[in-house]
C-alpha cells in the first residue's frame, strides 16, 4: 500500500514541478508575475476542477514539505536584502514593518469581526496572517516592474520582516484559541521567545556557515558546488533547529541567517545566489500549486458579501492607509506611494499557515472557525494576487513609477559597463544585440537583452523604442551607430540620442545630425589627462554612483525661485553643493548671490544620498 502511494506521488510531484517551470517561462515571456499562472494551475489541478491534487495526495507529509519549502523561499528573499540599500528609505521601511504592520493587524481584525461576525481571537488570527506580503509575491512583481531602489527595498524588506512577525504572531494567537491564554503578558512572552530563538539560531548557523566558507578548504576542484550545498544545508538546519526548540520560530531563523550571510562577503557569492534562485523557483512552484489545489470554493461562497467587504477593506483602505502613514516625510513620490498602496498581495505564509491551522482546528471540532479562517485568507490571497499582481505593470505605467527607459544598442564591454552604471542608479535599461554569444554573456550577468539588429526599426520598437527617453548607440561600428541615431531620431524622437564614435574623424558627421557624440579616443585621452593633472577629481569621479554622485536637475520648486545660492545653501542636504547652473544655453559656476529662476538646470555634486535628497528638494516631482 505504501509502495502504491509512493508510486502515485512521484509522477504527481514531477508533474507539479514541470507545470511550475512552464508557468515561470510563460510569466517571463508575457511579463506577468508567475504567481498568476501558479495559482491558476493549482486550482485547475485541485478538487474543484480536475481533482488530480487533493488534501490526501501528500498524506501527513504536506506540513513538513511546505515548511521546508517556505524556509528556502524566505532565506532566498532575505539573502538579497542589502543593508546599504536600506539607506534609500530607512524611516519608511522601519515604519512599514512596525506602524504599518500594526495598522494591518488591527484594521483587518476589526473588519473580519464586524463583517463576518467572527469572535475576536479568530479575527486577530486572520489579521495576523494577512499582515504578511512576503517575497513569494513581491519578488515576481518586481521582476516585471523595475521600480526605483527605494520602492524595491521598502517592499522587499516589508515582505521579509512581516513574514516573520506574521507567522510568530499567528502561532501565539492560535495557541490562545486552542489551549487558552488570557494574560496579555503571555502573548508578549511567547512572541518574544519565538522571535529570540529564531534570531539566535539563525545567527549561530550563519556564523558557522560563514566560517566554513571563508576559512575551510572546501575542495579546490569543487569549491563552488560545495559552497552552494553548504549554504542550502545551513538554511534548512537553521529552520529545523529553531522549529525543534520553539514552533514557528524557524521562519525568523532562516530570515536572520539569510540577511547576515547576504551582507557579508562570502566566497562564490554569485554561484550561491544563482543556485538558490533556481531551487527557490522549483519549491515556489510546488508550494503555490499544491496549496492552491487545496482551495475549497465552498468556503469562499459561505463568506458572501462580508468576505468581499473584508477584501476591499484590506486592499483599498488599510493598505493605502498604512503606506501613506509609513512614508510621511520621506522621499517617495505620490505615484510611488500609490503604487505601493495598490500592490501588496498576500502569499505563501498566510496560505500555508492557514491551511495547517485549519487542519488542527477541524481535529478539535472547531469546523466553523476553520472554514472562516481558510476561506477569508484564501479569498484575500486570490483577489489580491489576481488584481494587484496581475495588473502590477499596468498600475506602474499608469502612475509613471517605472524609471527612465534607456536603450543601449551594442552589448559589448562598453554597452554592458554603461548599462551596469545606469541600472545601479535604478534606471530601466534594455540592451539590443544581434550577436547571440554576446546576448548570452550579457543575460548571464543579469542584464535585460533584446536579441536583434539595432538598425531595424521593428527591433527598436519591440525593445521599447517608443517609450525610450534615451537611446545610446554604443557598438564598435560607426556606420551602425550613425544609422541607429538616424532611425531613433526619425521614428521615435527620444529626448536624448548619444552615439559612440570609434574614429575621431567621424565626430563631425555625427554632430551635424544633432547627435551628442562621445569619441572613444578623445574620452580615453581626457581620462588619462585627468589622472595626471587632476588625480583627486579623477579618483572621486570613479566613485560616481557608489559613494559620490553628480546629477543635473531642473528647478521646478517655487520655494527656490527668486532666492540666491546663499539663501538655499543651508537648506541643501549636508555633503552636497550646486556646482553649475545652466540657463538659456549658458553654463556658469554660480556665486553666492546668483538668483535662481524657474527652469534653471542645476548640477549637484556630493555624496550619493545627499545628491538624491537635493534632487527631490529642487524638483519635487522627480521620480529618482
Amino acid at each position: 500500500m505504501a509502495a502504491e502511494a509512493a508510486g502515485n506521488l512521484i509522477p504527481l510531484v514531477a508533474a507539479i514541478i514541470a507545470i511550475g517551470v512552464i508557468s515561470q517561462v510563460l510569466a517571463d515571456r508575457l511579463q506577468v508575475p508567475s504567481i498568476i499562472f501558479l495559482i491558476t494551475a493549482g486550482i485547475l489541478l485541485g478538487p474543484e476542477v480536475l481533482g488530480i491534487v487533493t488534501r490526501d495526495s501528500f498524506g501527513n507529509a504536506l506540513p513538513a514539505i511546505v515548511g521546508l519549502s517556505v524556509a528556502i523561499i524566505v532565506f532566498e528573499g532575505a539573502f538579497h536584502v542589502r543593508i546599504e540599500k536600506l539607506r534609500e528609505a530607512p524611516a519608511a521601511t522601519l515604519r512599514l514593518v512596525t506602524v504599518g504592520a500594526l495598522i494591518s493587524l488591527v484594521g483587518t481584525a476589526i473588519a473580519v469581526h464586524f463583517l463576518l461576525g467572527v469572535d475576536w481571537l479568530v479575527s486577530f488570527l486572520i489579521g495576523a496572517l494577512l499582515v504578511a506580503t512576503g517575497p513569494t509575491v513581491i519578488a515576481p512583481i518586481l521582476e516585471v516592474v523595475p521600480a526605483r531602489d527605494r520602492v524595491e527595498t521598502a517592499l522587499e524588506t516589508e515582505g521579509i520582516v512581516n513574514d516573520v512577525t506574521a507567522a510568530i504572531l499567528a502561532i501565539v494567537i492560535f495557541e490562545a484559541i486552542t489551549i487558552g491564554m488570557e494574560n496579555p503578558m503571555e502573548f508578549l512572552v511567547q512572541f518574544t521567545q519565538r522571535l529570540g530563538v529564531g534570531v539566535v539560531i539563525g545567527g549561530l548557523v550563519a556564523g558557522i556557515v560563514f566560517f566554513a566558507l571563508r576559512y575551510v578548504d572546501l575542495s579546490p576542484g569543487n569549491a563552488p558546488q560545495n559552497a552552494r550545498l553548504l549554504v542550502l544545508a545551513g538554511a534548512l538546519v537553521s529552520y529545523g533547529g529553531a522549529e525543534f526548540i520553539a514552533t514557528e520560530s524557524g521562519i525568523a531563523a532562516v530570515a536572520t541567517a539569510g540577511i547576515l550571510l547576504g551582507n557579508v562577503h562570502v566566497p562564490y557569492e554569485e554561484d550561491i545566489s544563482a543556485f538558490k534562485g533556481d531551487i527557490t523557483l522549483l519549491v515556489l512552484s510546488f508550494v503555490f500549486i499544491a496549496l492552491a489545489a487545496l482551495l475549497d470554493f465552498g468556503n469562499l461562497q459561505q463568506l458572501g458579501l462580508g468576505g468581499i467587504g473584508v477584501v476591499l477593506v484590506v486592499a483599498l483602505v488599510l493598505r493605502p492607509l498604512l503606506v501613506f502613514v509609513s512614508t510621511i516625510g520621506d522621499r517617495f513620490t505620490r505615484g510611488e506611494k500609490l503604487f505601493m498602496s495598490f500592490v501588496g498581495p498576500r502569499g505563501i505564509i498566510p496560505a500555508s499557515v492557514a491551511t495547517l491551522f485549519a487542519i488542527e482546528l477541524q481535529a478539535q471540532g472547531l469546523q466553523a472557525a476553520a472554514d472562516v479562517l481558510v476561506g477569508t485568507v484564501f479569498l484575500v490571497i486570490l483577489m489580491t494576487v489576481v488584481f494587484e499582481a496581475g495588473l502590477a505593470r499596468r498600475i506602474a505605467e499608469f502612475l509613471d513609477v517605472i524609471p527612465m527607459r534607456v536603450l543601449v544598442i551594442g552589448g559589448g564591454k562598453v554597452g554592458r559597463a554603461l548599462a551596469e552604471r545606469l541600472e545601479d542608479r535604478g534606471e530601466n535599461v534594455v540592451i539590443i544585440e544581434d550577436d547571440i554569444d554576446i546576448v548570452e554573456t550579457a543575460r548571464g550577468r543579469g542584464f535585460t537583452v533584446h536579441h536583434g539588429d539595432g538598425t531595424d526599426t521593428d527591433v527598436l520598437r519591440s525593445a521599447g523604442g517608443e517609450n525610450a527617453k534615451i537611446v545610446v548607440a554604443a557598438t564598435g561600428d560607426d556606420d551602425v551607430n550613425l544609422l541607429v541615431s538616424q532611425l531613433a531620431a526619425s521614428k521615435f524622437d527620444p529626448e536624448t540620442i548619444i552615439a559612440r564614435a570609434n574614429n575621431p574623424d567621424n565626430v563631425e558627421a555625427f554632430e551635424e545630425l544633432g547627435v551628442r557624440t562621445i569619441s572613444t579616443t578623445l574620452a580615453t585621452a581626457q581620462a588619462i589627462d585627468n589622472i595626471i593633472e587632476r588625480p583627486a577629481l579623477a579618483n572621486w569621479m570613479g566613485e560616481i554612483g557608489r559613494s559620490g554622485d553628480v546629477q543635473e536637475i531642473e528647478v521646478t520648486s517655487e520655494e527656490l525661485v527668486g532666492r540666491t545660492i546663499r539663501e538655499i545653501g543651508p537648506e541643501l542636504p549636508g555633503g552636497c553643493l550646486v556646482a553649475l547652473v545652466a540657463r538659456n544655453g549658458t553654463i556658469e559656476v554660480p556665486d553666492a548671490d546668483y538668483t535662481l529662476q524657474m527652469g534653471d538646470r542645476l548640477t549637484l555634486l556630493g555624496r550619493r544620498d545627499a545628491v538624491r535628497d537635493a534632487m527631490q528638494f529642487c524638483h519635487p516631482e522627480k521620480q529618482g
